[in-house]
């Protein structure tokens, strides 16, 4: 089977650098769009083809996960072999569980929508729950990009390297495994914000478990949203009594609402991302972004070949 890159609207670039990679052009996409809204793309033929969808669900995710079931639907359409959807940041992972009852789980929705229109197999970076392979119906390899984040932390891509003295710090009790992974990687010790969430934006941070007096520190996440999880975090380490500038981690930048001014008021000096989400040419804020266009032409393909992907997956 010929191998195909098809790039959705969301992150473009992104797709466009995993196929100069993978030493592809990527397949004709056009994407109509109506008066109202509706979305009507359209590709060329991929007659006995493997295709790759890249498209990221971020915002506006609505649109982004309805325009990813229509391409997956017009490469069916158009005679594909078979389709891997790349969603390298997936919307609606917070969504696994209930928190009262008449809620929707909405990533087995999206899941479960993904599987019926012709996915084969899906392809997530850092997902925000380990639960999404349990509840899709279709093989699912989850990459992690912490190594990457790791690499350029360590050789100094925001300015300096990581310093001996570094604490890298969980914001929550979810991210305490995601802390020690960072933490192995970049031989450093670990410390634990204890939090409550009391709605979308709003969190309270309340204990700090480890030691931060007068050393630098790294706070690590999944994502990046509206920033309210990270102030927190931070709020709590200078009353700890770290030292001034804190350095943030995370695979996915989101950046929504008021993420940028919170991370400014809580004493941010830099920030690390990947570009799984699009990120602005001349960012608001001291801003770092490595990219996972190699990691995803590297299980593209493995996958293609009928290879093995272990060593990208992340840890559960």
């Amino acid at each position: 089977m010929t191998l195909r890159i098809v790039a959705g609207t969301a992150n473009r670039a992104l797709a466009d650098s995993v196929a100069e990679i993978l030493g592809t052009e990527p397949a004709s996409v056009r994407v109509e769009r109506f008066p109202d809204g509706e979305l009507r793309p359209a590709v060329d033929e991929l007659q006995g083809a493997d295709v790759y969808v890249v498209q990221p669900t971020g915002p506006p995710v609505n649109d982004h996960v309805v325009e990813l079931l229509l391409l997956v639907d017009a490469c069916r359409r158009a005679g594909a072999a078979r389709i891997t959807t790349v969603v390298p940041y997936f919307g609606y992972a917070r969504q696994d569980r209930r928190g009262r009852a008449g809620q929707a789980i909405g990533v087995r929705v999206v899941a479960e929508a993904l599987a019926s229109v012709g996915t084969w197999h899906l392809i997530v970076v850092d997902p925000h729950t380990v639960a999404l392979e349990a509840i899709c119906a279709v093989g699912v390899e989850m990459l992690t990009a912490v190594p990457w984040l790791a690499r350029e932390l360590g050789a100094g891509l925001l300015g300096e390297q990581v310093p001996d003295g570094a604490v890298v710090v969980a914001p929550d009790l979810g991210a305490v495994k995601l802390a020690e992974h960072y933490g192995a990687l970049l031989s450093r010790p670990v410390a634990v914000v204890r939090k409550t969430r009391l709605s979308g934006t709003r969190v309270v941070a309340e204990e700090l478990v480890g030691d931060v007096r007068d050393r630098p520190v790294v706070i690590v996440d999944d994502m990046i949203s509206t920033g309210g999880t990270i102030e927190a975090a931070a709020e709590v380490v200078v009353r700890g009594g770290a030292a001034p500038e804190i350095v943030v981690a995370a695979t996915h930048g989101l950046f929504v609402e008021a993420a940028v001014e919170r991370l400014h008021r809580a004493g941010i000096g830099r920030v690390l991302v990947t570009d799984t989400l699009a990120q602005p040419a001349t960012p608001a804020m001291p801003l770092g972004v490595c990219s996972v266009a190699p990691m995803l032409a590297d299980a593209i393909g493995r996958l293609h070949r009928d290879e093995p992907l272990d060593d990208l997956l992340a840890r559960t």
